[in-house]
């Protein structure tokens, strides 16, 4: 895995010419290292992986107040130093609605954009945001604003991260790889994270109903990380998109039986956009 920085951004990429490009966004709080679990089927399916650290993490310089939309100016300023027209993006969790920004702000570079278990714009019309979450403190304190957000994390009343017994085995397997991003993400403190979670529940810079490129929406049924309602949500207000529900399904249990599927169907989709 070659790593390098851009303007303030560490950046991953497994270099690999001639492929798919494949830009990873990554969940909070993780560093961007691309999912090595996905690597094999990757190879298979002939996709390059490319990631990055949000602004906070791991390498990434700091950039309070960011957007959910500045996902879209990292990803091009990425694809930029790296020489790339065309890409796919690919987001799991807090990165669902920064691959979504890429689609929606850079229609004429991403050729097909995935979401795994990912969040719906906040205050979404006809959407119970924080239903159905099991540990909903630290978003809702992220409403309140930045000091407040700031407070709870030096205190926080809730640890339970909500996985249900799935996704504990599957942390318990190949999907281990996250205690890899996760703990150097930590290691930095809570900063990058309240970025994020701010990002999240203020207005994300970008109406993802203007999204025209190929989507799909990926979701665990029993996920109370974020609700499958949230991708329900976005499957009816972007035109064209795909949903599919996993109904015995968690958060990162999602990962172990939807993922390659999304690979495969970002490949065909990539096909079928450029008229293969």
């Amino acid at each position: 895995m070659k790593e390098f920085d851009v303007a303030g951004l560490h950046c991953y990429d497994t270099g690999e010419t001639g492929r798919l490009p494949l830009i990873y966004h990554h969940g909070t709080p993780n560093i961007g290292s691309p999912p090595a679990p996905l690597f094999a089927d990757g190879d298979r399916l002939g996709l390059r992986w490319i990631g990055y650290d949000r602004p906070g993490y791991g390498g990434s310089a700091p950039a309070p107040g960011r957007d959910v939309a500045s996902g879209a100016t990292y990803t091009a300023r990425i694809a930029d130093e790296l020489g790339l027209d065309r890409f796919a993006v690919l987001g799991h969790s807090g990165g669902g609605p920064h691959a979504l920004a890429c689609a929606a702000l850079l229609p004429e570079r991403v050729t097909a954009a995935v979401s795994i278990s990912g969040l719906a714009p906040f205050g979404a019309a006809g959407l119970d945001w924080f239903a159905g979450m099991a540990s909903p403190a630290s978003l809702r304190a992220a409403t309140a604003g930045r000091a407040v957000k700031e407070a709870y994390e030096a205190a926080p009343t809730e640890t339970d991260p909500g996985f249900i017994a799935a996704d504990w085995a599957a942390l318990d397997g190949a999907w281990g790889w996250f205690g890899q991003v996760v703990g150097p993400a930590m290691a930095g403190g809570p900063a990058a994270a309240v970025d994020d979670d701010l990002a999240y529940v203020t207005p994300w810079g970008f109406d993802p109903a203007r999204i025209t490129v190929p989507a799909l929406l990926v979701h665990g049924g029993l996920d109370t990380c974020v609700p499958s309602s949230h991708s329900t949500w976005l499957a009816a207000h972007l035109p064209g998109s795909e949903l599919r529900i996993s109904p015995a399904q968690g958060h990162i249990s999602i990962l172990t039986t939807a993922a390659v599927p999304a690979l495969e169907w970002i490949v065909a989709r990539t096909a079928d956009y450029y008229g293969a």
